[in-house]
């Protein structure tokens, strides 16, 4: 198993630099209501050599699909060939209220949205009659463009963000990557078993398919005063818009802190984020992240190994700390799988 890291954009290419230092795998951009990823992964493609560079996740709602493929090839260009297309179909919430795009049917708009995706990078013909997306509209029968950008690679890796058992078995079947949110060891090993259904349905199986959760993180010898750092994102991920269509909701939910969110909800909506994410669990923080020092990150690194994790993206952005704190996980998390696989060579 390797490690990513998500970025942050003040110092994203600080990060990144540092990252790519240590032997991360792969920096990984977000994009939300704090930034958007294609300018962060830019700045970053001149900083570094070698660390793959990601989107984390470029949302479908917010470009057509010909722009995202413009967008993906030319990032693959400036980075040498290092670029993985992280894509993600959001929740009602954005897409709706904040780009202004109907939600309706989200798998079937995101299988569409991958097939011109993948047809402008490869460079055909970009046409298309589907039940969300056609090219051209209307009546208007000129001749079909082209991508003519040169030299990225035409089947550079798609990873998708899933969450529920429909989308996995989607993302499986039509993309080369998962990027998982709000995860336990345990969900991985659930996510694995919908992924690998959907890849059979392509008559494959998961090897060389990655799954990559994106876990926060927070260093402290105490675990309690490392999950405080994580309580204001927590709080900020499960306030994002309804409580019953918010994705992160829905995963806590499950995960049995259904009373827990309601409290937060109560809290933002008497405008007191303080209360709001002092009623984060702890319990919720410390299943769902990495926290306390190298060896306690060392034993959890081990359950998302064993469940089948390919790489664990280090969201040191969660983090309520500064540029020195981050670089402080990211060091951390390095050392701790670090022992981790001293550990695991050693009981061989």
């Amino acid at each position: 198993m390797k490690l990513a890291v998500n970025l942050e954009l003040r110092h994203a290419t600080a990060l990144a630099a540092c990252a790519e230092d240590l032997g991360y795998e792969l920096a990984l951009a977000p994009e939300g209501y704090r930034s958007e990823a294609a300018s962060v992964l830019g700045a970053v493609a001149a900083a570094t050599e070698r660390i793959a560079l990601g989107s984390c996740v470029m949302q479908i709602p917010a470009r057509p699909p010909a722009t995202t493929a413009l967008t993906a090839a030319s990032l693959d260009v400036l980075s040498g060939g290092r670029f993985r297309l992280g894509l993600g179909v959001s929740n009602p919430d954005v897409s709706e209220g904040w780009y202004g795009v109907p939600f309706a049917e989200p798998l079937a708009r995101t299988r569409e949205y991958l097939d011109i995706v993948r047809a402008a990078l490869r460079g055909e013909p970009v046409t298309y009659r589907g039940r969300h997306f056609r090219l051209p509209i209307g009546d208007r029968t000129g001749a079909p463009l082209h991508l003519y950008t040169e030299g990225h690679r035409p089947d550079l890796p798609i990873y998708l963000a899933a969450v529920g058992p429909a989308n996995l078995r989607l993302t499986g079947e039509i993309a080369d990557g998962w990027l998982g949110v709000f995860n336990t060891p345990e969900s991985v090993t659930e996510a694995r078993d919908h992924l690998a259904a959907g890849r059979a349905k392509r008559g494959r199986s998961l090897d060389g398919f990655a799954a990559i959760p994106c876990v926060p993180a927070a260093v402290d010898d105490d675990p309690a005063t490392a999950a405080d750092q994580l309580r204001g994102q927590y709080a900020y991920l499960l306030g994002i818009g309804d409580r019953e269509t918010n994705i992160h909701c829905a995963l806590a939910r499950r995960l049995g802190f259904g009373d827990a969110v309601e409290r937060i909800h109560d809290h933002l909506a008497a405008d007191d984020r303080p209360a709001a994410a002092r009623a984060v669990p702890f319990e919720l923080i410390d299943s769902t992240s990495l926290i306390g020092p190298p060896d306690r990150i060392a034993r959890r690194l081990a359950g998302y190994a064993d469940a089948g994790a390919t790489a664990v993206s280090i969201m040191v952005s969660a983090a309520a700390t500064d540029l020195a704190g981050r670089l402080r996980i990211l060091r951390s998390c390095a050392e701790a799988l670090r022992r981790l696989d001293g550990q695991r060579t050693a009981a061989r």
